[in-house]
């Protein structure tokens, strides 16, 4: 009996730390789960399944644009949601559509930008990737959640901000003050962003002479592999 009851509590607390685990999240559903779980939430929001010989995909619209959605998975576990464009435009209009991503994800108070992506007027795509083998490229990561912190980072924060404001008003934190937190978690625990990004790339395929796609990558690096199975 003693030993059921510790096998209990140890099933219990790793469903508690799995519940914990701050993941990067698509149209707020977790990149979590597995693919079936993560279909049926995507297709809830309005996406149908579809194939094209090839591949299976969900369709629809995503942030005004025709786009196809694939999901991938690292032993049934979802670490990746991409975000294709249905339709290839030419390298003028991809410039604008990069330049515009770029512009809403920098003033998303979701996302953090460790610099700024936008591509220059004069910029010429076809040359920077055929010749150049440049890639164009933009990361942002969605901000940590402070309600999913581990203890040693929320001892950190707490041991900062100690003499600057009260217990209370740390345990119940105004816009201000989340925003202070989330500052000293990113600089106590430096993986935290790593661990939550969302890429943006131009890409073309090479039947589509001078045109060009964008994908959306919303990345969890928990469930990645990291060549554990090597």
């Amino acid at each position: 009996m003693k030993k059921l009851i510790s096998c209990c509590i140890v099933a219990l607390l790793s469903v508690a730390m799995y519940a914990q685990k701050d993941v990067t999240t698509f149209l707020g559903i977790p990149v979590d789960g597995s693919k079936n779980q993560i279909e049926k939430k995507i297709i809830a929001k309005g996406f149908t399944k579809s194939d094209d010989g090839y591949y299976e995909f969900l369709s629809g619209e995503f942030n005004g644009t025709s786009v196809r959605i694939y999901i991938g998975t690292n032993k049934n576990k979802v670490y990746l949601i991409v975000v294709q464009d249905a339709y290839p435009r030419n390298e003028e209009n991809i410039k604008t559509r990069f330049n515009t991503l770029v512009s809403q994800f920098m003033k998303n108070k979701q996302y953090i930008a460790l610099k700024d992506y936008t591509l220059s007027e004069d910029e010429d795509i076809s040359y920077g990737m055929s010749v150049l083998k440049k890639h164009y490229e933009a990361v942002f990561y969605q901000v940590p959640d402070i309600t999913k912190l581990n203890a040693a980072t929320l001892a950190k924060i707490k041991e900062e901000l100690k003499d600057k404001y009260t217990t209370k008003q740390i345990d119940n934190p105004t816009e201000e003050i989340k925003k202070e937190m989330i500052d000293i978690a990113i600089k106590t625990d430096t993986e935290l962003l790593s661990k939550k990004p969302v890429w943006v790339h131009i890409y073309k395929y090479k039947n589509e002479s001078d045109l060009y796609r964008i994908t959306i990558s919303y990345e969890n690096e928990y469930n990645r592999a990291h060549g554990e199975d090597l």
